[in-house]
């Protein structure tokens, strides 16, 4: 991976950027869970985020993977259970027992009004005419819901059906053998363009000042995953982000706070 260094900026940013919980407040409660997205809302979250798979039967459900090995002590394939098998199981670990795998609904129901959620889309397009009729069912306002996922055939075919709501491109990026690094920005304009994306995610490794600059000069938003130190979120906030994508929201929240009161002490008195 090519590790693209952050550099400084003192341009301060006119509005803070979104605290977004990364699969809820997921370094206290397990992740994609109702108690972690609770926990991210007590917490003082903007948004959250959470991961969401198409069962067998047609139900999306919240989980990162696409089998259920990593939370439970039986492993199914969410593609090929029904939401009744999938409930069945308990992912809630030692400290929340009894926890099971969420539906997109019941992730709904927990987000306040003008709070927000990124709904990171793993399975293909036949997720999207499902997921549309559960938004329309939640009663959530269009500005309440963001749209992100690497594949960016999700994301042209969300906006080509539904272009009143936010997306966002998600990118890793790595390095290659020459050291040229791929995707390259002018690849990665060219496919914000041709998606229709309204923004792009990035790894807070591969995100310079330059290089999020660039993205914003040419009109999209820019996301940054998973950022839990309060000096990357600062410079981030800095340099415009849109939201910072995080384990830790009350922590980052508290960093975002005290450096704007830090920023208005320095102020000269008028």
């Amino acid at each position: 991976m090519v590790a693209i260094l952050l550099t400084s900026c003192t341009t301060r940013q006119a509005e803070p950027p979104l605290i977004v919980a990364h699969r809820g407040a997921s370094q206290i409660a397990p992740e994609n869970t109702i108690p972690a997205f609770e926990l991210a809302w007590q917490q003082g979250a903007d948004a959250i985020e959470g991961d969401f798979h198409l069962t067998k039967d047609g139900y999306i459900v919240c989980i990162h993977d696409s089998e259920t090995r990593k939370y439970s002590d039986r492993n199914l394939v969410v593609a090929q259970s029904t939401l009744s098998e999938l409930q069945e199981l308990d992912v809630g670990g030692k400290s929340f027992k009894g926890t099971v795998i969420p539906t997109i609904s019941e992730v709904f129901s927990t987000i306040p009004e003008q709070k927000k959620i990124y709904i990171e889309i793993k399975s293909g397009i036949e997720i999207i005419p499902i997921l549309l009729n559960e938004i329309d069912k939640s009663g959530l306002k269009e500005k309440q819901i963001v749209v992100i996922s690497f594949d960016k055939n999700v994301i042209k075919e969300m906006k080509s059906q539904a272009p009143q709501y936010e997306t966002a491109w998600l990118s890793w990026f790595q390095k290659d053998k020459s050291g040229k690094v791929n995707p390259s920005l002018e690849t990665v304009l060219e496919t914000l363009v041709d998606i229709n994306a309204d923004g792009l995610g990035t790894p807070k490794y591969a995100a310079a000042e330059n290089f999020v600059k660039a993205i914003m000069e040419k009109g999209f938003e820019h996301h940054v995953w998973t950022v839990n130190d309060a000096r990357a979120a600062r410079k981030f906030k800095e340099w415009g982000t849109k939201s910072i994508i995080t384990d830790t929201p009350s922590y980052i929240g508290k960093a975002m706070v005290e450096q704007d009161a830090t920023l208005d002490a320095d102020k000269p008195h008028q």
